[in-house]
């Protein structure tokens, strides 16, 4: 009995030893969990702000992103802060959380709470994110005995944006890691921006270099205009196949833009892009129901085209996985009303044909061009959600990413391929939809874009970069 009583003492205070150590071991997963989502959350934020757009800051717009967090700048920091505060650490809401950025994955130095000050570092170019959780006063049952009321608990977590534009001057390499994103639409533009120079024709400026991937007009504009650089910039995407009576369609010049007409087609007042359709070989996931019996070019436009992949940085003549890089010019005159149908079912749009907008899709604020900076999305009376018009959001089945192709090569599509034709991916544009009308147009505000460059065959991030061209990622391990 003396043995049992004495072993007793030790299994008790074991099995007490045991209660509070994993009681701070789960305190300490729901701090990485916290930390990681928070990351996450902040790095989309980067991402879908543009101004990785404007790697040197040159629009001195990036204060509003990652600034300090005084309530008026600093939306990444608020929105890390926010996340970390619905994961409960220990049953309650952490005590302190920290985000501070840093220059690049590669980077050592210590994070800073002000991004401003990285203006002439490779900050711009590919954004970290750290987010720092402590939790206080962990509670505790059987070692309060000792005195103790409770311990700290930490976690800390790095998240990347990471932008392939330019990627030449951080990475190790010297060339330029081309991207992969999923589920991008199959409409495939050529290397022109419309707003530069404003209603430019023939001699528009390229988005992206084609022969190291960099960004050729930097920086963030307001109002839909090309005032400071390419991010903000608000145009129409037309079809580049003119329709006729007869099966066959004759492909628009290149650099079509404002006012200029073509017998049998519509063009409306406003700077405007030609895409040609991307070739669809198969079927789309998570088509909405308005859209499931279409063809698969309009499902693709509508749902998630998985399979199809654009591959960056690789010439069309080398193909790797699936095959090349094909636009397919009988999908416009094959069917009159897929682009339109499509691109409703996406965004929620109740009726193109109305010249009421919006009609049900998420809107920025103001509607297609904001004025001021960061933009802001805000829920249309369709969104899922049910707060239409309340609170901003920061994702939206509105924004969509397009391949650009190199059309300096001849690709121009003077006359109608019955064919696919292979053309070579350079970039990737992002864009917000405003809206469709009932001819195919359209109506698109630039968020972001970035180029493939002179990289490898082995993208970065095949499975997670999603549909972004700008992917997200931790690069810290949980």
């Amino acid at each position: 009995m003396l043995l049992v009583a004495m072993a007793m003492v030790a299994i008790i205070a074991m099995a007490a030893l045991s209660i509070d150590v994993v009681v701070l071991y789960l305190a300490k997963e729901e701090a990485q969990h916290s930390a990681d989502n928070a990351a996450l959350a902040a790095a989309k934020v980067l991402s879908l702000s543009g101004i990785t757009g404007d790697p040197t800051n040159a629009s001195l717009n990036w204060g509003h992103i990652c600034g300090p967090d005084d309530g008026t700048n600093g939306l990444a920091a608020r929105v890390a802060k926010a996340v970390a505060n619905q994961n409960l650490v220990g049953g309650i809401v952490p005590t302190t959380v920290n985000v501070t950025y840093s220059a690049g994955s590669a980077s050592s130095s210590p994070g800073i709470s002000d991004c401003t000050s990285l203006s002439t570092s490779a900050f711009g170019i590919n954004p970290v994110v750290t987010v720092q959780i402590i939790r206080s006063g962990v509670p505790n049952f059987f070692s309060r005995v000792w005195g103790n009321r409770g311990t700290s608990v930490s976690a800390t977590a790095s998240a990347e944006a990471f932008n392939s534009s330019n990627s030449a001057s951080v990475g190790s390499s010297g060339t330029i890691v081309p991207v992969q994103p999923r589920c991008v639409k199959p409409w495939v533009i050529p290397n022109f921006d419309p707003l530069k120079p404003s209603s430019c024709m023939t001699n528009c400026q390229a988005f992206v270099d084609p022969t190291d991937g960099h960004i050729l007009n930097p920086g963030i504009s307001t109002g839909g205009t090309n005032t400071n650089g390419v991010i903000g910039e608000r145009f129409l995407l037309i079809p580049d196949c003119r329709r006729s009576i007869s099966t066959n369609c004759t492909p628009r010049p290149v650099g079509i833009q404002a006012n200029h007409t073509i017998s049998g087609s519509y063009i409306p007042v406003q700077p405007n892009l030609e895409y040609l359709p991307g070739e669809t070989l198969y079927a789309s996931a998570a088509v909405p129901s308005a859209a499931s019996g279409g063809s698969m070019y309009e499902q693709a436009i509508a749902g998630c085209d998985e399979t199809t992949v654009y591959y960056c940085g690789v010439p069309s003549s080398s193909p790797i996985g699936s095959g090349p890089n094909n636009v397919d010019l009988n999908q416009n005159p094959a069917a009159t009303n897929d682009t339109t149908n499509g691109v409703a079912a996406l965004i929620h749009e109740i009726n193109p044909n109305s010249t009421s907008q919006p009609d049900g899709q998420d809107t920025f604020n103001p509607i297609g061009s904001p004025t001021s900076y960061p933009f802001q999305i805000f829920p249309g009376t369709r969104n899922p959600t049910g707060l239409a018009g309340t609170i901003p959001i920061t994702t939206s089945r509105s924004i969509v990413s397009l391949p650009i192709y190199d059309q300096s090569g001849g690709n121009t599509f003077t006359s109608f391929s019955s064919t696919p034709v292979p053309v070579t991916i350079v970039g990737f544009l992002q864009v917000f939809i405003n809206a469709v009308d009932q001819f195919g147009n359209v109506d698109v505000t630039v968020l972001n874009v970035t180029g493939c460059g002179n990289g490898g065959t082995t993208p970065v991030g095949t499975a997670l970069v999603g549909s972004s061209p700008v992917p997200v990622r931790l690069i810290t391990p949980p």
